[in-house]
């Protein structure tokens, strides 16, 4: 599979799992361990030259999912430290932080 296909899929992933536990007032560990082993697994794939191409898109990405899960699972759980692993920067703020801007807006 081309590193660009593998990157789309990827991303996607870990944009929708941002979405699927955006304020999130109870989560199923049982669910989502299969979907965070995924994602760390497909990271671990990625050279570290390759990460870092998509590196500050991700650590907003998943930070904002991580922000959103502290308070239904806790700073401790085994899934949060998963996820945080995958991260390189400080937490956003709040799961609604997107100061960023995409590459396309002016």
């Amino acid at each position: 599979m081309h590193i660009y296909t593998q990157i789309y899929e990827f991303a996607a992933s870990a944009g929708a799992f941002e979405g699927y536990v955006y304020r999130k007032t109870e989560a199923d560990s049982a669910a989502l361990s299969p979907w965070i082993d995924h994602l760390v697994i497909a990271y671990r794939h990625f050279s570290p030259e390759v990460r870092e191409h998509f590196q500050l898109s991700l650590n907003g990405t998943l930070g904002r999912a991580i922000v959103s899960l502290l308070p239904v699972l806790g700073e401790e759980h085994d899934l949060v430290r998963k996820l945080k692993t995958m991260v390189s920067s400080p937490l956003p703020a709040s799961a609604d932080d997107f100061q960023k801007k995409k590459w396309f807006e002016k």
